[in-house]
């Protein structure tokens, strides 16, 4: 079926510009920004879920695209919250008792949408919503993000207890301390992980980093509880002020809010993907270093290696 027919719109958006190299996954602020823009979606009950076919890359699906859109159909979308780097939207099933969740963890490229696409092709998944208009789509352009259905013993048996470390939007000194002091592993590398702290990737670890005045290749061993406090005031900071920019819209412009527009963050960044350039504070060039085969920009000068 070709997907002109799934979409109710008579028009597509503009296909973005020249493709580039630099591509970042949605991270926290972008996944937040996504949640926000498809609340309107809240307390809609979903009429029918449909699937493009695609010839390339298939999006993963758990379970069949089938058996998923046979128990949401009639559903009610009771909320729509963000874990992590992911999106969840809580159903309650019309024929069925207890909740369902499904999970969209976009990767490097999937976006949800309230308007039409970037492109046509690349939708993944269309949710159309009863006596609503506009309906919810997936869309990802390389087809890596995923998509899952989950009853709740399931959700919690994954993401409960210490799947996940704690929001990042929520960190704290003294926890984070406890976490990475006996670690050898860098700094910035351990934000990476989202046992440590849930929410962050590649752009943010660099600016929380410069805002705190740490070295990214400082050992966690050598961090003193100071050091981390300002970690987790750094986390809140960065992480907030990009929510209320909308996220970060760099490289080829793949991340786009619900509403199909770029993010501003990205004006604002003080140390990623600016190597070479003088530092906002000291004047001295920004240096880029890889760590565990991703970019890491930073300040030598301006931040402390212990």
């Amino acid at each position: 079926m070709n997907c002109s027919l799934l979409l109710r719109f008579s028009t597509y958006g503009k296909t973005f510009g020249t493709i580039q190299k630099a591509i970042t996954m949605p991270e926290l602020p972008e996944v937040e920004t996504m949640c926000r823009g498809i609340a309107c979606f809240r307390g809609k009950i979903i009429e029918k879920i449909l699937f493009p076919k695609h010839t390339r890359r298939a999006s993963p699906i758990q379970p069949r695209p089938k058996i998923l859109a046979s128990k949401l159909q009639g559903a009610r979308i009771t909320g729509i919250t963000r874990l992590g780097k992911r999106a969840i939207l809580s159903v309650e099933p019309a024929n069925e008792n207890g909740n369902l969740f499904l999970i969209f963890e976009p990767r490097m490229t999937g976006l949800l949408l309230r308007v039409p696409p970037p492109t046509e092709k690349h939708v993944r998944l269309v949710v159309h919503m009863q006596k609503y208009q506009d309906p919810l789509i997936f869309w990802d352009r390389r087809g890596l993000g995923t998509i899952t259905m989950v009853n709740r013993p399931t959700f919690i048996a994954r993401f409960g207890n210490n799947a996940l470390g704690p929001d990042a939007l929520k960190a704290n000194g003294p926890e984070l301390y406890k976490k990475i002091h006996r670690s050898k592993r860098h700094i910035k590398v351990a934000l990476l992980d989202q046992k440590i702290l849930a929410g962050i990737g590649n752009i943010y670890a660099s600016e929380i980093l410069y805002l705190a005045r740490i070295d990214p290749r400082t050992r966690c061993c050598r961090l003193s509880q100071d050091a981390c406090e300002r970690i987790a005031r750094a986390s809140s900071q960065i992480l907030r002020l990009a929510i209320k920019h909308e996220g970060s819209s760099i490289g080829d412009e793949t991340y786009r809010t619900a509403d199909n527009r770029p993010g501003r963050y990205q004006r604002f960044h003080k140390v990623y993907g600016r190597d070479k350039a003088k530092c906002g504070k000291c004047k001295n060039e920004i240096q880029r270093v890889i760590q565990t085969q991703r970019s890491t920009f930073f300040c030598p000068n301006c931040q402390i290696r212990y």
